[in-house]
């Protein structure tokens, strides 16, 4: 019998393949999305989104997925524009973040200068910033009174009609123009290209407005009416300037505790109250809307942030109802690394979106000197330092709108000049 060492030695086991390279191109779009989820910013998603036909498409066919990122990652403020007190063209300061190059290269594709905007005199040109909304301006020239929709993302322009001089008939004692303002369509719109503008007036005691739509190129007047009358309004100049929040434009009545309302999907005017601590405050106090769309005030007495919410009381009756009352002098004295002599108290400029913009404020003595300008999140209570300068104007926030080349189903958006150039320098 044969020992087992002069057993035969077994076969050599046979070599296994290679395991296939995982590519981009066998992820799954939903896992694909679950990645560009994780991008830092709505720049650095348009970067990616337009390097790949994969990318895009699966941006582009998620309504769902916009939405999340959305909730996620703010849409980015790029800068400031800012409409002199004189007649100056409107001046850009840009919002700088070294940690994030492509909100940088986002910037430096931006038409701060308004080359497309026509000028009727080269010395001259003579436009002043009416509103900032939705990534567009809307413009009006001091002298020849054309008003203009300007994006300076993408660089389209739209001459508005001027509003037609029968708005005024039928006014009761001094007829007062008012305030004009835009109003862009919503991200998910079929045709994101349309757009409506609504210029408001006043009497002694009424209000109107009359409507311009991008899609009919016609004016729409709404009639004379007549919000509050139980609290007569006589007077010039009974209506403060107006703000635009969430589909309301607001008008803070001179000294009764009210704001006159006109809610832009339905077009009818109304009236809610006014805290009546904020009676003859207006320059004290500003409406805006929180992240979730509810109408908000916020007044900056020295370095105190008093916030009000409109909210359902016990009886569901919508009422303004003081949420807090924040002390940032501390917050904002380390974060300006200045002192109570050189920032004497806060003001408050705008608020969309859950954001308070405002800036240090010195008494009119110093009113020329350079200030900080600081945002305040009414969400998550956090202060951010923005930059220091000298302005001598009106600030409008100028927030990066989602791009029309990630919506939709043309997968081609190289043709036929779908992409901006900011997208394209974002690519680049």
């Amino acid at each position: 019998m044969a020992s087992r060492s002069q057993q035969p030695p077994p076969p050599p086991a046979e070599p296994q393949p290679l395991p296939v390279p995982t590519t981009i191109r066998a992820l799954s779009d939903d896992l694909l999305r679950e990645i560009l989820l994780r991008l830092p910013s709505l720049p650095s998603l348009v970067r990616a989104a337009l390097t790949c036909r994969s990318f895009l498409a699966a941006v582009r066919s998620s309504p769902a997925f916009r939405r999340r990122f959305r909730a996620l990652h703010p849409l980015p403020l790029l800068g400031f524009f800012v409409d002199p007190d004189g007649n100056e063209m409107p001046s850009f300061t840009p919002i700088r973040r070294r940690s994030d190059p492509d909100l940088a290269a986002a910037v430096r594709g931006l038409d701060v200068f308004l080359t497309r905007v026509p000028c009727h005199d080269d010395v001259f040109p003579g436009w002043q910033v009416l509103e900032c909304r939705g990534g567009c301006l809307l413009l009006q020239n001091w002298m020849t009174k054309q008003v203009a929709a300007y994006n300076a993302l993408s660089r389209a322009l739209d001459l508005v009609p001027t509003a037609p001089d029968k708005i005024s008939h039928g006014h009761r004692g001094k007829f007062m123009p008012m305030d004009y303002f835009l109003l862009p369509s919503d991200d998910e719109a079929p045709d994101r290209s349309s757009f409506r503008v609504v210029y408001t007036c006043h009497d002694k005691s009424r209000v109107r407005a009359a409507v311009f739509s991008s899609a009919t190129r016609k004016w729409q007047i709404l009639p004379w009416s007549e919000p509050a009358p139980k609290q007569p309004a006589s007077g010039k100049y009974w209506l403060l300037s107006g703000t635009h929040a969430n589909g309301f434009l607001c008008w803070p009545h001179s000294w009764h505790a009210y704001i006159v309302v006109l809610d832009t999907a339905t077009l009818q005017f109304s009236v809610i109250d006014l805290p009546d601590v904020l009676k003859d405050q207006g320059q004290l106090y500003k409406i805006g809307d929180t992240k979730d769309g509810k109408l908000c005030i916020v007044a900056a007495i020295e370095f105190t942030l008093c916030i009000w919410f409109r909210r359902a009381d016990a009886d569901g009756v919508d009422k303004w109802m003081i949420e807090s009352m924040i002390q940032l002098e501390g917050e904002v004295l380390q974060a300006t690394e200045g002192s109570r002599d050189e920032h004497e108290m806060l003001k408050v400029f705008a608020i969309q979106d859950g954001i308070v913009y405002m800036s240090t404020y010195e008494t009119f003595r110093y009113a020329n000197l350079p200030c900080w300008y600081l945002t305040f999140c009414l969400e998550t209570r956090k202060l951010e330092k923005l930059f220091f300068g000298k302005t001598d104007g009106h600030m409008y926030p100028y927030i990066m709108a989602w791009p029309s080349s990630l919506v939709g189903n043309n997968l081609s958006p190289w043709l036929g000049g779908a992409c901006s150039s900011v997208e394209l320098s974002i690519v680049r």
